[in-house]
């Protein structure tokens, strides 16, 4: 009887939750801006798949939430998170993207009513894509995924769409096809913040899948930096500065681009490429077992079509 008080106690205080049960800990940024800092592994069970960086901005007339999360129950605590940091209502969610991270949350934050914001070839995207995504998470979060299902942005936009919530303004910018088909920046310009959803990927490597674009997403970050921007919210990783997020993903899209380029011009073959690409300088960044021969094998693919 002793020991079954004692574990019930030890349950009340909480500390038999799981280890890595997921946290969402606002991270401030800026006056009003903040962000979720996501792990920076794989998905699993027991961080709900929300291996992402997201965030949210509280202004004088509501909050703008920036990815939904990858799940119904994901979003419902993002919106449980941000009620602890303010009383200002949620007023607008914008999907940057097509990852599931980025906008499966919509199915929780549709209850609320508010408008959703992404891209049109986002929207795209996920309504292609979205009973998949689904489904490849099924087997990972069981439960935790109950109440998720695909809710497509309610409005959508071609290359940039301005906005204004209470006195802060928003500037939504498509600059090409990047990680995904639809990625965005969203832009403070009062802050000078800019999340760059999967646009900016640091602590990790980024991965190049068959959806993804290594020339679009050079471009992309090329439109990202013009911005000048003080401080940046990557899809993955933590907050960080211009040079950091060069380094790790602009770098990175530039030694696959170059290398498969000059391979292709010099009619080598795949293997030969692959042979002969080095990305040791990379190698000490989580994931890179995982997605650097992947990454490569794309890269060459996009430069041999390039090239017909």
């Amino acid at each position: 009887m002793q020991i079954i008080r004692f574990f019930f106690a030890l349950l009340l205080l909480g500390l038999l939750a799981p280890a890595h049960a997921l946290t969402l800990k606002p991270q401030r940024v800026a006056p009003g801006v903040y962000a979720f800092v996501g792990e920076v592994g794989g998905r699993t069970y027991d961080n709900e798949a929300m291996n992402a960086t997201t965030g949210f901005v509280v202004t004088t007339a509501g909050v703008a939430v920036i990815d939904s999360g990858s799940s119904y129950r994901v979003g419902k605590q993002i919106h449980q998170a941000i009620r602890r940091a303010t009383r200002q209502p949620v007023k607008l969610v914008i999907n940057t993207g097509g990852q599931d991270h980025r906008w499966l949350g919509n199915s929780y934050f549709v209850t609320l009513g508010v408008p959703i914001i992404g891209h049109q070839n986002m929207r795209t995207d996920a309504e292609e894509r979205g009973a998949q995504l689904i489904q490849s998470l099924q087997g990972e979060l069981k439960e935790k995924l109950e109440g998720t299902r695909v809710v497509l942005p309610t409005q959508t936009f071609e290359t940039r769409h301005r906005l204004r919530l209470g006195k802060t303004d928003f500037e939504l910018i498509f600059a090409a096809p990047a990680h995904t088909p639809g990625d965005i920046m969203v832009w403070l310009p009062q802050s000078r913040v800019v999340f760059g959803g999967d646009i900016v990927v640091t602590d990790r490597l980024l991965g190049v899948f068959p959806f993804s674009s290594v020339a679009g997403g050079i471009a992309s970050f090329d439109a990202m930096a013009a911005l000048k921007p003080a401080r940046i919210v990557p899809g993955h990783g933590a907050v960080c500065d211009l040079a950091k997020a060069r380094r790790e993903t602009r770098d990175y899209l530039v030694l696959l681009r170059d290398h498969m380029k000059r391979a292709v011009d010099a009619g080598e073959d795949l293997q030969t490429a692959l042979d002969t690409l080095d990305q040791s300088a990379y190698s000490k960044l989580p994931n890179f077992d995982l997605l650097s021969g992947g990454n490569a094998s794309r890269a060459y693919l996009e430069a041999e079509a390039a090239a017909f």
